[in-house]
């Protein structure tokens, strides 16, 4: 199969830590802007498949909206796994922590005038 990169947004869509969600060639993707430079990683959380780009993005970690875990968007690795949520949420899993994730798969990305292309294949 041919890799090719394909636009996914212009970088004027996602401000210095904010995120995006797009599909492209049926590919689900979170991209996330970290200091003026993007990263694209799978959309889903391997937990419980929430769309990682409704969580936070504070310097380059990534934290999962649904259940906290975390992972690094330079390398898609996964620093922490899920966490139970606060026993008033409507999202409370005490087996959560239990569970672990797996990293993330993170696709080549680069830039060119005001187009954020990903590589796909």
């Amino acid at each position: 199969m041919v890799k090719m990169f394909i636009e996914a947004a212009k970088t004027s869509d996602i401000a210095p830590g904010g995120m995006l969600g797009v599909k492209l060639n049926g590919v689900d993707l979170a991209i996330c802007n970290y200091e003026g430079r993007f990263y694209a990683v799978s959309r889903k959380c391997g937990h419980a498949s929430a769309y990682l780009e409704r969580g936070t993005l504070t310097g380059y970690i990534l934290t999962c909206p649904l259940h906290f875990a975390q992972f690094n968007i330079t390398t898609g690795e996964a620093l922490s796994g899920p966490a139970p949520a606060a026993p008033f949420s409507k999202y409370s899993d005490p087996a959560a922590s239990e569970l672990r994730t797996g990293s993330l798969k993170i696709y080549p990305v680069k830039v060119e005038d005001d187009s954020i292309k990903v590589e796909i294949d």
